[in-house]
């Protein structure tokens, strides 16, 4: 076997894996109380161990950042104590684990929020469309509130708290959420960070947040341990590509690695609707980056080996095939059939279309 091979083990910084394969983050909105992880959520992850790392879905650093319905949160002991459950699950069968940390900012509505929890943004500019809530269904985005300064290192003081829970709860690192259209995202779009202070303004003050972030918690945990994931040209949450999103992006990377960040983590929605990443821009962005660099968006075997060959990346991200196959390994070495996912159960609670899923033979 090829030591390039998407089933080889490999390397991220000093941490062993045991192939190339990673679970992408994907959001499941199954932690019902406080948002806190529970035994399903153990079972979920454990079963899907032979990734060689899973990152987890988006869990936020803050009341604040709790946007959507029963997502998880890392902002209390009682939630570290709860996750080193999953984490001890997962590295009984030989795995390895990171939790993605999601403040989702505008991206959200306060009947999803903890109590005295409020949505924060940038900017008060409103997010497209409509949240689903539990207690009233879908309902339009609010108008969120402009962060003051302190609010803004505020946020950043909750990054680097969670990921020093992350540590206590047993992860193997943290994955800071700069995707997808969320707080950190939108501190990165003129569109939603319309501030003409030292955090807005220009494309390299609209950098500064996703930078402190990054600095301050490769600080505190350890750059081995921390990476973040990027999506440029990416649509969800009401965002919209702008002129000068690839010099935000160019010129990011290279600041981004100076924090000593162990990886980027590169997603390509296209395959869900969304406008293509350039290859010129992925290349680019490739070449900026010093250290391991993962790819996700739509892949299947033969094209995750294909830039595995080709050193477009380190590590390849599955997502959706790792909803019905927790056995996605195995299947995809044995060039077995994958179970289709069942779209209707992605966010209920329970069991149903989450760890009812079968293996293999």
């Amino acid at each position: 076997m090829s030591e390039r091979s998407l089933f080889a083990p490999t390397k991220l910084g000093s941490l062993s894996l045991r192939n190339r394969i990673v679970m992408a983050p994907m959001t499941r909105s199954r932690a019902v109380e406080a948002n806190t992880p529970n035994d399903l959520m153990v079972e979920y992850y454990g079963q899907r161990a032979g990734a060689g790392l899973i990152i987890t879905e988006g869990t936020s650093p803050s009341p604040n950042g709790t946007g959507y319905p029963r997502i998880p949160g890392l902002w209390t002991e009682a939630q570290a104590a709860a996750w080193r459950k999953v984490t001890d699950a997962v590295h009984e069968r030989g795995g390895r684990i990171f939790v993605q940390l999601m403040h989702t900012g505008r991206v959200g509505h306060p009947l999803n929020l903890p109590a005295g929890a409020e949505l924060l943004a940038p900017s008060a500019v409103a997010a497209e469309g409509e949240m689903f809530t539990d207690a009233s269904g879908p309902q339009p985005h609010p108008v969120p509130r402009a962060m003051t300064e302190a609010e803004v290192h505020g946020a950043i003081a909750e990054f680097v708290a969670a990921a020093r829970l992350a540590m206590t709860a047993g992860f193997d690192g943290v994955e800071l959420h700069g995707a997808n259209g969320y707080l950190i995202e939108q501190f990165l779009s003129p569109e939603t960070n319309r501030r003409d202070d030292a955090w807005g303004g220009s494309v390299e003050r609209r950098q500064r947040f996703a930078l402190e972030v990054a600095e301050a918690v490769a600080a505190a945990i350890g750059g081995e341990r921390t990476g973040m994931r990027l999506s440029p040209y990416g649509v969800n949450a009401g965002m919209h590509p702008y002129p000068e999103i690839e010099e935000t992006y160019t010129t990011l990377l290279p600041k981004l690695a100076a924090t000593d960040i162990q990886y980027v983590h590169l997603v390509d929605h296209s395959a869900m609707g969304a406008p293509e990443v350039p290859e010129p821009l992925k290349r680019a962005l490739r070449a900026a980056w010093p250290r391991t660099f993962i790819l996700a968006g739509g892949f299947d075997a033969g094209m995750a080996q294909a830039a595995l060959d080709e050193r477009r990346a380190d590590l390849i991200a599955f997502g959706r095939p790792f909803l019905a196959n927790p056995d996605l390994v195995a299947r995809l070495e044995r060039g077995l059939a994958l179970n289709p996912p069942d779209f209707a159960t992605l966010y209920t609670p329970g069991p149903k279309g989450y760890t009812d899923y079968p293996t293999a033979s």
